[in-house]
């Protein structure tokens, strides 16, 4: 990744470390009161820096995105000072350089793949490359789904099609926004792993424009929000369906994921065919 690359890398893990640093209270982190008055009510810098064992200079600078290296070791510690969940903590890795795998060919799905997702029929199944655009599909996705599935190849993205209003959640509110929520913080971790990549910039600021829970979301720097197994969708012609989903990685493509919707009722059941 070049220099462009490496700032915007270095600006997220800046931003990641001030949210969390901020949601984490004196009182959480196991600190006595000191009895002054906080403008926040999160930890300080210094507070961070004890914490962790590091230097304070060294952690501000961290923070202010300037070019300094971090050792797996001091990374450790100060996902431990903050507190980190298992994927904030990858997430601290990934924005600080330490990539869990690699990425390849994740614009395409192989035969085979595309082959599997065939042959889950009659279940809806679908598969999203890492920027979440739908690479393959089958014909109970495409039923279901619809323009997710079914738009320009270009435009057949997961995120535009919750929040640019693609879908219709009518009377679905609670649904969407777990669903929608769910989704944007699984791209995050994706979004890490390129930073500076024009095509996830753009997606990005595309999404920023269309809802301002996008807005609210992002800047919250949110990270692996669990996305419920029952979904409630509503379609043009069947009206509300009642489904379950699963999402696994592909092993032999880890970047891509595998996604398998089937009737949770057998209401839902009778409606498709």
């Amino acid at each position: 990744m070049g220099t462009d690359g490496d700032t915007a890398r270095r600006a997220e893990l800046a931003g990641f470390l001030k949210t969390k640093r901020a949601a984490l209270s004196p009182q959480q982190a196991g600190l006595a009161p000191d009895g002054s008055r906080r403008r926040t009510p999160g930890l300080r810098r210094e507070e961070v820096a004890q914490l962790a064992g590091v230097g304070l200079s060294w952690y501000t600078w961290l923070e202010q995105g300037r070019a300094i290296a971090a050792s797996e070791q001091v990374l450790g510690a100060l996902a431990r000072a903050l507190q980190l969940t298992p994927p904030e903590r990858e997430h601290l890795f990934l924005l600080a350089g330490f990539q869990s795998f690699l990425d390849t060919g994740v614009d395409t799905v192989d035969e085979g793949t595309a082959a599997l997702v065939e042959e889950l029929l009659p279940h809806a199944a679908f598969v999203l490359g890492p920027r979440f655009d739908v690479l393959a599909h089958n014909r109970s996705a495409e039923l279901i789904l619809g323009d997710l599935v079914t738009a320009p190849a270009h435009r057949r993205n997961l995120l535009v099609w919750l929040f640019a209003g693609a879908g219709d959640w009518t009377g679905l509110n609670a649904a969407w926004e777990q669903t929608a929520r769910a989704n944007l913080s699984d791209f995050r971790t994706e979004y890490a792993r390129r930073p500076g990549d024009p095509a996830y910039v753009a997606l990005v600021e595309e999404l920023l424009g269309y809802h301002e829970k996008v807005r609210e979301w992002w800047a919250g720097h949110e990270v692996a929000t669990p996305e419920p197994l029952a979904k409630q969708i509503r379609h043009p012609r069947l009206g509300a369906l009642n489904l379950l989903q699963t999402q696994s990685r592909l092993s032999h493509r880890p970047a891509l994921r595998l996604r398998i919707l089937v009737p949770a009722d057998e209401t839902t059941r009778a409606k498709l065919p």
